[in-house]
C-alpha cells in the first residue's frame, strides 16, 4: 500500500490562498518558489542583493510566477502581514522585522524545520564547530551501504523539502545542521550528534552564549526515545548531556570511559560496563588525524541501534574523506601538499596541524569572523616551519605568533602575501623533500572568495599547475 504523508497533505492545503515570505535566494529557499507556485500560495520574495545582482533565472521564474519581490539592503522593511515567513539560514530570527512579524500572528520558519516536522521517516542530525560535514557523510555512507533508502541534507545535499512526497516511514535521513538552521527551531531529530562546540561565527551571533544555545536545540526537543551522542573531551557538550531527554553515548579520545566509543592507542573501541571491545586500527583508515577519528566514533555511536558495528567499519575503512578536508592534492619533489581550505576557525587548523608529523609548511588566513587566534599560536610555533599569511585575518595570526615565538624564544620565516597565487609560489619555493604544505586558513573565505569550495578549487588548480 502506497504511503501518503497526510501531515504533508494537510500543510498543502493550508498554503492556499496563504501570504508566504521567502526570505533569502540560497540553496535551501529555491525549490519553494516552484513548490510554493504549485500550491497557490501568495508568495512575496525578499534579498538582500540589489536587483541586478539576482540572477536571470532566478527573476525569470519570480516573473514567470507573478511573485512581488523586495530586494536590497532595507527590504525586510516591506515584511509585513505575512501568514507564513521561510527565513534562510543567516536570516537569524532575532531580525527586529520577523520579531514584529511574529508578534503579529506570522509562523517563522526554515525550509529544513518544516521538512523536519513533517518528515516521516528517522531522522539523524549533526553539529558541532567542527567535524560535523565528515562525520555527516560518514553515517549516510553507512547508512546507504547498509541498504537503506537514505537521504542527505540539511547544510549539505540537496533542499529536501520538494522531496517530503517520496520519503516513507522506512527512510532514514541525515542532516548537516549549522548554528545558523539551528537558532529558533522547534523539532530535533530521532539521533543528534554534537561533534564539539568552540567560538564560531562570532561576527554573526550576538555572543558565544548565542552561539551554543542554537546548538542545543538539536537535542531539547527529543523525547525519552531520543538518542544524544556528545564530545566526553568537550566539557560543553559533555554538559549537554544534563539536558537530555532520552539516553546519552559518549566518544572520546582522551578518557578511557566505562561506556561509549573511544580512541585508545591507535584503536577505536566500544566500551560497556568497563569491557572495551577492539573495532578498528586507526592504521585501517584512509582518514587522518586524532579529530577523524573521533568523528568515526560518532559515526559508529549514532548507526549501531541501525548497521551492525561490522558493516559500518567496512564503510569507515574505505572512507576517502571530504574535498577541502585534509585532502591530498599530489606529491611535488617529495613535497605532499593538502588543501584543508574547510577549516575556516582556529580549531580547525589545530586539527590539520595534529594530522601530520612531518615538518609543515602552513598557510592560513582569511576573511575575520572575529574569532581568538591566541590557541592557535603555540601549536603553529611548535608544528610548524614556516608560516604564509594572507587575507583579512593575517595580521592577527602574525601577531600572535610573533609574541610566541618571543616568548619560546625561537625564530619562524613568516611570508605576507597579497594573493593566493603568491602563497603556492612561496610554498614551492621554500618547501623541501618530506616536508608538508597545509593549506589550512583557520578564517572564512568571504574576502577573496565565493566560499571555502571556491578557496580551495582556486588552491588545487594552482598546485596542480605546478
Amino acid at each position: 500500500m502506497e504511503y501518503i504523508n497526510e501531515k504533508l497533505e494537510e500543510f498543502n492545503k493550508y498554503l492556499v490562498g496563504r501570504k508566504v515570505a521567502i526570505i533569502g535566494l540560497g540553496v535551501s529557499n529555491l525549490p519553494l518558489l516552484d513548490y510554493l507556485h504549485d500550491n497557490n500560495a501568495i508568495v512575496k520574495v525578499f534579498d538582500e542583493k540589489e536587483i541586478d545582482n539576482i540572477s536571470k533565472e532566478i527573476m525569470d521564474k519570480i516573473t514567470k510566477y507573478s511573485m512581488e519581490f523586495s530586494f536590497g539592503k532595507n527590504c525586510l522593511s516591506e515584511l509585513k502581514g505575512f501568514d507564513l515567513i521561510f527565513r534562510s539560514p543567516s536570516c537569524l530570527p532575532t531580525k527586529e522585522e520577523l520579531i514584529e512579524e511574529e508578534n503579529r500572528g506570522a509562523i517563522i520558519t526554515t525550509e529544513i524545520e518544516l521538512f523536519m516536522k513533517m518528515c516521516p521517516g528517522k531522522t539523524i542530525g549533526i553539529t558541532g564547530s567542527d567535524g560535523k560535514t565528515t562525520t555527516t557523510s560518514l553515517i549516510y555512507e553507512i547508512i546507504k551501504n547498509a541498504g537503506y533508502n537514505c537521504y542527505l541534507g540539511g547544510n549539505i545535499g540537496i533542499p529536501l523539502f520538494t522531496k517530503l512526497a517520496e520519503i516513507t516511514p522506512e527512510d532514514i535521513v541525515v542532516l548537516e545542521l549549522s548554528s545558523f538552521q539551528l537558532m529558533g527551531m522547534q523539532i530535533s531529530p530521532d539521533i543528534a550528534i554534537i561533534t564539539n562546540i568552540t567560538p564560531n561565527h562570532l561576527n554573526i551571533h550576538k555572543d558565544y552564549e548565542e552561539y551554543i544555545e542554537a546548538k542545543k536545540n538539536i537535542y531539547k526537543y527529543q523525547d525519552k526515545n531520543g538518542i544524544l551522542i556528545l564530545n566526553y573531551d568537550n566539557q560543553i557538550t559533555r554538559n549537554c548531556a544534563r539536558e537530555a531527554n532520552g539516553s546519552v553515548i559518549y566518544f572520546s579520545s582522551k578518557e578511557k570511559l566505562d561506556n561509549g566509543f573511544i580512541v585508545d592507542e591507535g584503536v577505536i573501541k566500544e566500551c560497556s560496563d568497563r569491557i572495551r571491545k577492539h573495532i578498528l586500527n586507526t592504521n585501517d583508515l584512509i582518514l587522518k588525524g586524532k579529530h577523524n577519528f573521533e568523528n568515526a566514533c560518532a559515526a559508529i555511536a549514532a548507526t549501531k541501534t541501525l548497521v551492525t558495528i561490522d558493516k559500518a567499519v567496512d564503510t569507515i575503512k574505505q572512507f576517502p574523506g571530504v574535498e577541502h578536508r585534509i585532502e591530498f592534492i599530489r606529491e611535488i619533489n617529495g613535497v605532499k601538499w593538502y588543501n584543508d581550505s574547510a577549516s575556516s576557525s582556529p580549531t580547525r587548523t589545530l586539527s590539520g596541524l595534529n594530522a601530520f608529523e612531518e615538518e609543515i609548511i602552513l598557510i592560513a588566513g582569511g576573511y575575520d569572523k572575529n574569532l581568538d587566534y591566541m590557541p592557535l599560536a603555540k601549536p603553529i610555533v611548535d608544528k610548524v616551519k614556516s608560516l604564509i599569511l594572507i587575507g583579512q585575518t593575517s595580521e592577527k595570526i602574525f601577531n600572535v605568533v610573533k609574541d610566541e615565538l618571543s616568548n619560546q624564544n625561537k625564530d619562524m620565516d613568516i611570508y605576507e602575501c597579497d594573493n593566493l597565487s603568491q602563497t603556492v609560489e612561496i610554498a614551492k619555493k621554500i618547501s623541501k623533500s618530506g616536508q608538508i604544505v597545509l593549506f589550512s586558513p583557520a578564517s572564512a573565505s568571504f574576502d577573496m572568495f565565493k566560499n571555502f569550495a571556491d578557496r580551495g578549487e582556486q588552491f588545487k588548480n594552482l598546485v596542480n599547475n605546478i
